[in-house]
């Protein structure tokens, strides 16, 4: 069996988060920790859940070409180190949580990735999703979903498409997809 890039993606709340936590969890997949310019939310740590970095020391890992990708999200950057990945795929699969902009760049660094877009079952599961993270401003919160529209335009360009129900559901179907690609010859 190979070890693979398996990348979750998907809007703002449909549980990107949520579903990297259980399938890292296990072990069999390292999370891949992403560089990040924003501010840590409450509960994140450094080198955890992101590298929180300056703007200045993203803009050296651009310059230098570090970076898989990288994006403007929101206002602030996020990219995924290349020597990070390189390194722990040695080890293991390694699993990205990534918005959609964000894995599509990847794909094109990294075209062997699996990319996975997950889908909300419908936009007031989405806003409902949002709203209790308590984490985004109402104006950060409309932008977030003006940008879903967009962002599920491009579900065509991704290797999976999963609608995000039930956790228990969702996570044993990412399960699947994983060990299918893991198994590819």
């Amino acid at each position: 069996m190979r070890n693979i890039l398996f990348v979750i993606s998907g809007p703002s709340g449909v549980g990107k988060g949520t579903m990297v936590e259980r399938l890292s969890g296990s072990g069999e997949l390292i999370f891949s920790v992403s560089c990040t310019t924003r501010a840590p939310r409450k509960g994140e740590q450094d080198g955890v859940h992101y590298f929180f970095i300056s703007e200045e020391e993203f803009q050296a890992h651009i310059a230098a070409g570090d970076f898989l990708e990288y994006d403007n999200h929101f206002g602030n950057y996020y990219g995924t180190l290349r020597s990070f990945v390189e390194e722990k795929l040695k080890q293991s699969s390694v699993i990205l949580d990534l918005d959609v902009v964000g894995a599509l760049n990847l794909k094109r660094a990294y075209p062997e990735a699996v990319l996975v877009i997950l889908l909300p079952p419908d936009k007031d599961a989405l806003l409902a999703r949002l709203e209790k993270r308590h984490s985004e401003t109402e104006s950060q919160m409309r932008d977030r979903l003006a940008r879903v529209e967009y962002e599920l335009s491009l579900q065509d360009k991704f290797d999976y498409v999963v609608v995000n129900d039930r956790v228990e559901e969702t996570e044993q179907r990412l399960r699947e997809i994983y060990l299918q690609e893991k198994n590819r010859v």
